[in-house]
């Protein structure tokens, strides 16, 4: 594994600055970059320490506040260790968050992470990976469908309303991807019923993209947040063994 080094970074976007976290190989050397979307709960210090172990392995990582224009991270003030049963008023805060970042926004701003990303020196050439969390599993998907040129692989665990019957629910998005995709999809997961699974791999393998759907058996929703109530230890090293190998064939 390699030494990393973690900054914090602020990137131009259409609607004002967005703070973001890098982390990168302490080598000085350039590594093909993989942009990191966080879940509803936002960058903190759980989502650095995956970014950097993900560096570790090679890659230069990337990490942006999506809730930028309600304010640089935390947006939301968090207890160390996250219980949404103890803690029910935790869904208020993030929710009208989540709810306003339009399909819009998310392609608007994940163009600005790319091009961020692509003159960043840290970075090989190249197009980039992607791996995303809960919320951020949908962003990675329109990344994929609206930047097809920027991403070679992305990656969405346990994410919610992936193949939804909205207009704009981003498997609809799958003719234009060219990305290799893997999901890993939580067990019983409210977010992500069997229909909306069926959905998602019909919608995949009809476009001819490359992909590989699993559920992850008695892991719940949130499984590979170690600061959350969710976290279910074999369920996330899965995730990293499934991450490691997606990013070693496509980058």
């Amino acid at each position: 594994m390699n030494a990393v080094t973690g900054t914090i970074v602020d990137i131009t976007t259409a609607d004002g600055t967005a703070d973001a976290y890098l982390a990168h190989p302490d080598d000085g050397k350039a590594h093909p970059g993989v942009l990191m979307y966080q879940d509803a709960f936002g960058l903190r210090p759980h989502l650095k320490a995956m970014a950097d172990r993900l560096a570790a392995s090679g890659y230069t990582v990337l990490v942006p506040n999506v809730f930028h224009r309600h304010g640089r991270a935390p947006v939301v003030e968090l207890p160390e260790f996250i219980d949404m049963e103890a803690r029910p008023d935790i869904v208020g805060k993030v929710v009208p968050l989540m709810e306003s970042l339009t399909p819009d926004l998310i392609e608007r701003d994940a163009g600005a992470y790319l091009a961020w990303l692509a003159d960043a020196p840290q970075v090989t050439d190249g197009p980039v990976g992607i791996t995303g969390y809960c919320m951020g599993a949908r962003l990675a998907l329109y990344t994929a469908g609206a930047h097809p040129d920027r991403v070679a692989a992305a990656a969405g665990f346990h994410g919610g309303w992936l193949a939804s019957e909205a207009p704009d629910s981003p498997h609809l998005l799958a003719g234009r991807v060219t990305a290799e995709l893997y999901f890993a999809h939580a067990d019983d997961d409210p977010s992500m019923p069997e229909e909306q699974v069926s959905r998602l791999e019909q919608a995949l393998t009809e476009a001819g993209v490359k992909h590989r759907c699993e559920v992850y058996a008695g892991a719940h929703h949130g499984y590979t947040q170690s600061d959350t109530a969710a976290y279910n230890p074999e369920a996330a090293e899965r995730h990293w063994t499934e991450l490691l190998a997606l990013l070693a064939r496509a980058l």
